[in-house]
């Protein structure tokens, strides 16, 4: 069995469905032999601060900003990991995307 991590990616909903179908292109979501592009979101509230020199998508620098998103998450297999957050980042539209990687144990 390949060894495997949790990958979480924060978008908006507007670009939800490019990100899922980009990671997923790129190996993201596969369980077993018969099934891929396997996924789970939650909607909720990220908050972030452009700061002096950022070009953020949504807000304005030096403001609070609390924008609608979606927690995105999946299974990848570590020798995917690398493709994966690349291919995220190509169609992300935040300068830097918020993700995480947790590491599983099975």
């Amino acid at each position: 069995m390949p060894k495997l991590v949790k990958f979480v990616v924060f978008v908006p909903l507007s670009h939800l469905e490019k990100v899922r179908a980009a990671i997923c292109a790129a190996g993201a979501g596969k369980i077993g032999t018969k099934y891929d592009c396997c996924t789970f979101s939650t909607n909720g509230v990220g908050t972030f601060r452009p700061l002096k020199g950022a070009k953020p998508f949504i807000g304005k620098t030096g403001r609070l900003e609390k924008v609608k998103e979606v927690r995105l998450e999946t299974i990848v297999a570590m020798k995917d990991l690398k493709k994966v957050v690349a291919a995220m980042k190509m169609v992300h539209p935040y300068e830097v995307p918020a993700y995480d990687i947790y590491p599983l144990s099975i």
